[in-house]
């Protein structure tokens, strides 16, 4: 087995590693750092639990080597809020509107909006927009309207 020294930025703090070649950046995350927020669910990269951003796009974990990272900033989701008692406002939101239920894939689809969040700079987003950007993260519980909801009452409310 090989293995390579990798350079990252995680949730904006220096990580110095040394990591197998075949080891995904989803594990590297949640074996080697402690950070159990990214999920892993179907590990092909259709579920989207697992998504984080790399250099501020979103990624499927699950089928990202950590080796390619390396030399990358990544934030995760422990990077969306201040504290355990401070969350964000895709976070509230997402409890306001019923947008969760088990969480299991909430990580993946606050990332998702973040990007979105990131993307539309300040200009008002359309619930097809939202609903285009989550075509990417399932869920088996919550039937979306409720994250729809929360997407643009957070969104649309900067």
């Amino acid at each position: 087995m090989s293995e390579h020294s990798i350079s990252v930025t995680v949730n904006g703090a220096a990580c110095e590693r040394t990591v197998e070649s075949r080891l995904s950046l989803a594990d590297f995350l949640r074996h080697d750092l402690g950070l159990t927020g990214t999920h892993v669910g179907c590990e092909h990269g259709v579920c989207g639990a697992c998504t984080v951003l790399v250099d501020g796009a979103s990624t499927r974990a699950c089928l990202t080597l950590a080796v390619q990272s390396d030399g990358r900033s990544i934030e995760t989701i422990e990077s969306t809020a201040r504290s355990d008692d401070e969350l964000n406002a895709l976070q509230r939101a997402m409890i306001e509107h019923h947008g969760l239920q088990c969480g299991f894939c909430t990580p993946g689809v606050v990332m998702t909006l973040i990007e979105l969040q990131r993307a539309r700079a300040g200009r008002g987003i359309t619930e097809e927009e939202v609903r285009h950007a989550l075509s990417g993260n399932l869920c088996r519980c919550t039937g979306y309207q409720g994250m729809v909801d929360a997407a643009l009452a957070a969104l649309n409310a900067e």
